[in-house]
């Protein structure tokens, strides 16, 4: 089997220097074929990919999200556990209080804030939605401590909707590989939403990411483990040949994966 062509990181570099003052394009540098090829590549590799913070309806999850802001995944669900095991509901989280809902998450950063906003959105909740968590965007932002990230990983996980929910790891890779570049999460978002295949969409946000999280890295990118390094357009890349195309095997969430 070949080795994969690794360029020296004095070519990488000099090719980082040549476009690092450069804005990125507003269009996507990859054709409508590279774009079905890499979403295709994806599915196989990842057929059914899932969020990684545990939950156990629209309410939690909602409260999980809100409190994954600046948080890793796996210190949400450490904390989480034993919380929505007593309030998995609206007026459970209202009967529970502020305080004590500052001991269960003490452990996430913002925890203060967050206690408040998560006692906010559940009166919300009460007050203007019957305790429902409600399924269109507008109305999700109107609850204390929920963006428009927060409400696209709700529309999706919860209600089924196709959304992009632009996170550090997907504004990351959207920049990194120059597949939608753009300044902030709303112009990322906007991008992906119209260069992914339809037939994609549905599952795209957890694919890259899945893919930001543990192949594309924030601090090094591991290209030698990479589907899509081939058709990669990023300066950063280290390596032209992908890695063999292979269904991973299923995601352990939450519990199990931390027993």
């Amino acid at each position: 089997m070949a080795n994969p062509k690794i360029k020296s990181s004095a070519q990488t570099a000099k090719k980082s220097n040549v476009t690092a003052g450069r804005k990125p394009a507003g269009k996507s540098l990859y054709s409508k074929a590279d774009l079905e090829e890499i979403f295709r590549r994806f599915s196989i590799q990842r057929p059914e990919p899932k969020g990684e913070l545990e939950h156990v309806n629209p309410f939690t999850l909602v409260v999980a999200v809100a409190l994954s802001a600046q948080a890793t995944d796996a210190g949400v669900n450490k904390a989480t556990r034993a919380l929505f095991a007593v309030a998995d509901t609206p007026q459970k989280m209202l009967d529970l209080g502020e305080e004590r809902i500052r001991e269960y998450i003490k452990t996430i950063g913002l925890y203060r804030n967050k206690a408040k906003n998560v006692v906010a959105l559940s009166e919300k909740l009460i007050t203007d939605f019957g305790g429902e968590v409600p399924r269109t965007r507008e109305e999700l932002i109107t609850l204390p401590g929920v963006g428009r990230k927060t409400a696209n990983v709700v529309l999706s996980m919860a209600f089924g909707q196709a959304t992009m929910a632009v996170d550090t790891h997907i504004f990351r890779i959207a920049n990194r590989l120059l597949l939608a570049p753009g300044k902030t999460p709303d112009e990322v978002e906007q991008r992906l939403m119209k260069i992914i295949p339809d037939q994609y969409l549905y599952h795209a946000h957890h694919w890259l990411i899945l893919h930001g999280r543990y192949v594309c890295k924030a601090r090094k990118p591991e290209c030698e483990r990479c589907v899509i390094a081939d058709l990669c357009r990023s300066p950063e890349k280290t390596c032209d040949i992908p890695a063999p195309l292979v269904e991973l095997p299923p995601q352990i969430i939450g519990a199990e994966a931390a027993g």
